[in-house]
């Protein structure tokens, strides 16, 4: 390059140009020379390049150099050959200019840093799609420390470009940082705890995309979409998408529904008051009519217990009633639902299973039905819940029993009529 520089600069000489205006003049055009033949020359290479590793890339049976290839990892290391070029080939001025070989090299050295960066970037993109091909990536993402790699690529990649343009040291520029600290603490305080509360989560399978998880402070209900460094995306059930902090999720009171999807099964646990003035001893027609209710007899029989429940238990002969000695109504109807939440096809056999009663209050006797429902769906699962509760607001009348409710302003007692008739 040196031999074109003082041929051009012997040829502006010759045309009238001032020893000056020649040496400047020379230097230009020979950069833009060179700047041209090494766009070329890139082009040639990244065509060849990008066609060879494309066939190496098909040949091949492993992901990792498939998706390196995709994110176009190798298209941008191919940089580097142009910025070699320029830096050796900076000194073709000679003495002429003794500035302009530091400047060529500084565009050389931001053009590799710049290189350098994306490629790091781009890498980081490509491990992240490897690391999700791998199943136990839905439980332990690494989204977030991604970004955070990110943020320190960003970080370092930008000190060194402000090294180069201030002609420093890169190293006396990070000792310059400390005085900034608490600033940079500040700045990156949503980060760092982002950061810390993804360790959290991913050291202890706390929540993972897919959960379906509760957050009252944010009034959140719905699924985790994507965990990323500063926030997590929820899909709530109406539909709607709610962003909240990253260490919210270990900072706040959250209630994940993982294990009841995982369980197979979903609690059903309501209760009915029942109008204490209605519980009395069961009479012979009272009985009979009880008895002749549908598939009582076989819900009279059916045992509503879990067979675990009673291992090893020395009181189980006591704990087991077949006969009443002195049968009320709302122990028939105990009795009643006991067997038929034991074979009702819609509710988990192998989990609890119980008909209580609750403390009685001025609102009269709660007798409360705790089951698991095998469908953990909402829609199916409310389904049973109201078929449930249907049934047995609709069997009270018939073992003389009424639902406790308090009197409503809608209730109008007779007209009493006097003798007069008004």
């Amino acid at each position: 390059m040196s031999v074109l520089y003082e041929y051009i600069k012997e040829f502006l000489l010759d045309n009238g140009l001032i020893n000056r205006m020649a040496i400047h003049g020379a230097a230009v055009i020979t950069f833009l020379i060179i700047l041209v033949a090494t766009q070329v020359l890139f082009l040639i290479i990244r065509e060849i390049f990008v066609k060879i590793m494309g066939r190496i890339v098909l040949r091949t049976k492993g992901v990792w150099d498939d998706t390196l290839f995709d994110h176009r990892v190798f298209h941008v290391l191919i940089h580097i050959v142009p910025a070699l070029i320029l830096y050796s080939t900076s000194g073709f001025a000679g003495d002429d200019l003794s500035w302009f070989p530091a400047v060529v090299k500084g565009l050389a050295h931001l053009y590799l840093a710049i290189t350098v960066m994306i490629a790091f970037l781009r890498f980081l993109d490509a491990v992240q799609d490897i690391y999700n091909t791998y199943p136990y990536s839905k439980d332990r993402p690494i989204k977030g420390y991604i970004q955070l790699m990110k943020i320190m690529v960003y970080f370092f990649g930008s000190i060194l470009i402000v090294a180069i343009l201030v002609d420093k040291n890169p190293a006396s520029l990070f000792a310059g940082l400390g005085a900034l600290a608490a600033v940079l603490m500040l700045v990156f305080r949503d980060a760092i705890l982002g950061f810390v509360a993804s360790i959290q989560l991913a050291a202890n399978n706390m929540i993972k995309p897919g959960d379906w998880i509760t957050v009252p402070k944010f009034n959140v209900d719905g699924t985790v979409h994507d965990i990323s460094l500063t926030t997590v995306k929820i899909q709530n059930w109406d539909k709607t998408i709610t962003t909240i902090p990253t260490y919210s999720l270990v900072s706040e009171s959250v209630i994940n529904w993982v294990g009841m999807l995982e369980s197979g099964g979903r609690r059903i646990q309501r209760s009915v008051n029942i109008d204490i003035t209605s519980i009395r001893i069961c009479d012979q027609q009272m009985l009979e009519r009880i008895y002749k209710l549908p598939k009582y007899a076989e819900f009279l029989g059916a045992d509503s217990s879990n067979p675990d429940d009673y291992v090893d238990d020395v009181n189980v002969g006591a704990l087991r009633m077949s006969l009443f000695d002195t049968p009320t109504n709302i122990s028939m109807f105990k009795r009643y639902l006991e067997g038929y939440i034991s074979v009702h096809p819609g509710i988990h056999e192998h989990m609890t299973r119980i008909v209580r009663f609750l403390q009685s209050s001025e609102k009269g006797l709660p007798i409360e039905v705790v089951v698991f429902s095998k469908a953990q769906q909402t829609m199916l699962f409310e389904a049973l819940q109201s078929e449930l509760f249907d049934h047995i607001f609709a069997l009270l009348p018939e073992f003389g029993l009424r639902a406790f409710q308090n009197p409503s302003g809608g209730y109008l007692p007779d007209p009493i009529i006097n003798s007069n008739g008004v």
